[in-house]
């Protein structure tokens, strides 16, 4: 099983230009959140806002074997954990600015803002996400299907 802030030090190795603070504290809830049987298969960072000028809304995204978890530990007490299983996943919106990126992720109660981030990380970040949805989506009966049978 991978650890979560390993993936994210690897993301930032890769992508200094990405803003994070106190990534650790972010990624110690997503561990504690984690279902049993969950396994890890990406980890980022970034602001959880939708404004580039902004930076002290760090959060973690994290996917899973079952979802995904966005958790942000706040400075003065407390936290919050986003989780976005696939059948409440709807698409997903890259923008790439003059220095960074933000990827906006649109599910069926919220949209989900993950800004700051290095405009060469946006392209892997969609893909991981895009790919995993599909495939995890594929899982989920269809519900047109479902209604179509109970006629």
């Amino acid at each position: 099983m991978k650890d979560v802030y390993q993936c994210v030090k690897q993301f930032k190795k890769r992508f200094p230009s990405t803003i994070m603070w106190r990534v650790k504290k972010h990624c110690a809830i997503i561990d504690k959140h984690l279902n049993p049987d969950e396994e890890v298969l990406y980890a980022c960072a970034g602001q959880k806002n939708d404004s580039w000028t902004n930076f002290f809304d760090t959060a973690v995204l994290c996917v899973t074997s079952k979802r995904l978890l966005i958790a942000q530990d706040h400075i003065i007490y407390g936290y919050s954990l986003n989780s976005v299983t696939p059948e409440l996943y709807n698409d997903l919106q890259v923008f790439s600015g003059l220095f960074w990126g933000r990827i906006t992720i649109d599910t069926a109660k919220e949209v989900i803002y993950f800004s700051n981030l290095s405009k060469k990380s946006l392209e892997e970040i969609e893909t991981i996400i895009t790919m995993y949805m599909i495939e995890a989506k594929k899982l989920y009966p269809n519900k047109k299907k479902i209604s179509s049978m109970k006629k």
